[in-house]
């Protein structure tokens, strides 16, 4: 396990302490919210309520015969239950916070599963990527004045390029970083992660933003690079197609002798 595995698994841990602590403060309030009502203290109550003497009886015809009696307020009172009242604004506050709290801690829980499992997400970056049939690929890269393009795979993030060094001189003849004379080839810069475009003019990846510089191959030449550029395990099937295994990357220090020469042309920095 990775330091920023356990740097993410150590948040979420944080978090779940955080959401119970506020659970439990949030319950205990809640119950405080509404004080229970001591019946014995409301009857005493209304019994010291002065009762008004009743006033005198008028004539039937003061008051229309057959009409209703006259209604206490006082003794139509009816009590309503915890339920009929409803919530209180603590009790509504509350509820809301951790609902809003809840859906940030499912968020933040998905956020991390993918990022600690990028393999989740199959044919993605982190998997395995078929880029394609191999002789499409030579048709394409393969220019007719011997020059190459390389061919950009954006699903894998990598440069596919053709491997014309001596293989078992050079820095890649372990690894299975080259494949019936292919490699792929990452497009990020491995001095602070800038996308390093292709120059076709020097054919070789010069990077803008601090001035790295590499050949057709990865290798470095100029700048503050650390290391050759990085690459992928590549495989071909056997209906001849390549595969970029972006789940397994492979770093090599700069070369103390190039497989190809660089530049051969102007350069685009």
């Amino acid at each position: 396990m990775t330091t920023t595995q356990i740097l993410v698994l150590a948040f979420a841990a944080i978090a779940l302490v955080a959401a119970v602590a506020i659970f439990t403060i949030a319950y205990r309030r809640g119950g405080e919210a509404r004080p229970k009502l001591d019946r014995a203290a409301a009857k005493r109550d209304r019994s010291k309520i002065a009762v008004p003497e009743p006033e005198p009886e008028l004539e039937p015809a003061l008051v229309g015969a057959g009409g209703p009696p006259p209604v206490d307020p006082l003794t139509t009172k009816t009590e309503i239950t915890a339920e009929e009242f409803g919530v209180t604004r603590r009790q509504f506050f509350n509820r809301g916070v951790l609902g809003i709290f809840g859906i940030f801690l499912a968020q933040f829980g998905l956020a991390s599963l993918a990022f600690m499992w990028p393999r989740l997400a199959s044919g993605g970056f982190g998997s395995k990527v078929n880029a394609g049939n191999l002789a499409d690929i030579e048709g394409e890269v393969v220019l007719p004045d011997g020059r190459v393009l390389p061919l950009f795979v954006s699903a894998a993030q990598s440069y596919l390029l053709p491997f014309r060094g001596n293989l078992t001189t050079s820095q890649f003849a372990a690894g299975d970083v080259v494949a019936d004379g292919w490699m792929a080839i990452w497009q990020r810069c491995v001095h602070l992660g800038c996308r390093v475009p292709w120059c076709e003019s020097s054919q070789g990846f010069e990077c803008p933003c601090h001035g790295s510089k590499y050949n057709n191959h990865g290798e470095y030449e100029d700048g503050p690079a650390p290391r050759n550029l990085d690459r992928f395990v590549v495989e071909v099937t056997d209906a001849g197609d390549l595969i970029i295994d972006t789940g397994t990357i492979v770093q090599t220090s700069r070369a103390t002798v190039k497989s190809t020469a660089y530049p051969q042309g102007p350069s685009c920095l």
